[in-house]
């Protein structure tokens, strides 16, 4: 079985989010509105997914 990855593109802007949010955004590895960065699909990501989620467009890759 192959792993398993999620395509994940910055779809709104952190300017107004709380600093953590901000911070989670940037560790994912996404830096500008429509960047995408491609992540396994793994506890911790999800777990990133659903803190800031609502910034954020994810797909199956």
């Amino acid at each position: 079985m192959a792993d398993k990855k999620l395509k994940i593109t910055l779809v709104k802007s952190t300017i107004g989010a709380v600093p953590k949010n901000k911070a989670i955004v940037e560790s994912m590895g996404l830096r500008k509105i429509g960047s995408s960065v491609i992540l396994p699909d793994n506890d911790a990501t999800k777990g990133q997914i659903r803190q800031v989620g609502h910034l954020l467009k994810v797909e199956e890759a």
